[in-house]
């Protein structure tokens, strides 16, 4: 954080003091009266040598406090940027928009880190749900999906090669949705789309910038085109920048049961 950047200064009880509460405690609390009270969601606090110095303390006793509060989820880290208040939850649409549609009908700035391509056998329940035959190879993508440069979701995919042949030739740093699009004619339909919490792996964490453990939204989603299945992805989410609201109604006619390949990996 600049030097120019204005930010409340401790008053009244927003003092860290020598007595039975320990100093990372108070800390803590002032902290999490700034963040709740005085500063916008998504604004940066002071740096830990700004805090340490005006409240008189050590960077571990800093380092300390809002590590805690990143645990809450009421501060977020951002790898080579700073700390920043947690950002409102965003609203997850159980639809069949793009990442990149959503991020930017939001007014964020959306972009992708390609992580792996691959051309293999998949698992089991993937060729089934892809209705591929006995070894039949599939083409997987990985991507780690950003909005304002903070890193979001990480989405492993897997689509049947003999519909979309060269897809490893495309810009797969845009829009995956408009690619198939364009270059094949395929603009999904339906799917059947699973949502499950899971803690975040070691891996999923480093890649997201959060702690292991960290609690995550998962969305496995099965997608065709005129009743042919093209897609098998999952995505996992950062749970403290997501919220899922579903409408249901009990007049509404069933759907019809799900399929064999909806269900959890």
């Amino acid at each position: 954080m600049d030097a120019s950047t204005e930010v409340p200064m401790e008053h009244g009880a927003d003092r860290v003091i020598d007595g039975p509460t320990p100093k990372h405690t108070q800390l803590r609390e002032i902290l999490r009266r700034l963040a709740e009270r005085e500063l916008a969601p998504g604004a940066p606090i002071p740096s830990e040598r700004e805090l340490a110095r005006r409240y008189a303390v050590s960077r571990l006793t800093v380092r300390t406090a809002i590590g805690k509060l990143v645990d809450e989820g009421l501060l977020s880290r951002v790898r080579g940027r700073g700390t920043f208040t947690a950002a409102r939850r965003m609203e997850l649409q159980l639809s069949l928009m793009s990442f990149t549609t959503e991020m930017r009908r939001r007014g964020l700035r959306p972009s992708t880190e390609i992580l792996s391509t691959a051309t293999e056998v998949p698992s089991a329940e993937t060729a089934t749900a892809l209705r591929l035959g006995d070894r039949e190879v599939a083409s997987k993508l990985s991507r780690l999906r950003l909005a304002d440069g903070v890193p979001l979701a990480v989405e492993r995919g897997w689509y049947r090669s003999a519909a979309v042949p060269g897809l490893f030739d495309l810009d797969l740093t845009q829009s995956l949705y408009d690619q198939l699009a364009r270059n094949y004619d395929i603009r999904f339909d339906t799917a059947w789309q699973t949502v499950w919490a899971e803690a975040a792996g070691r891996e999923t964490a480093r890649l997201l910038g959060i702690k292991t453990g960290s609690p995550l939204l998962v969305f496995r989603r099965i997608s065709s085109v005129r009743g042919e299945p093209v897609e098998d992805m999952t995505s996992w989410y950062r749970g403290e920048h997501y919220q899922v609201t579903m409408q249901l109604d009990r007049n509404s006619p069933e759907s019809g049961p799900l399929p064999n390949h909806g269900g959890r990996p």
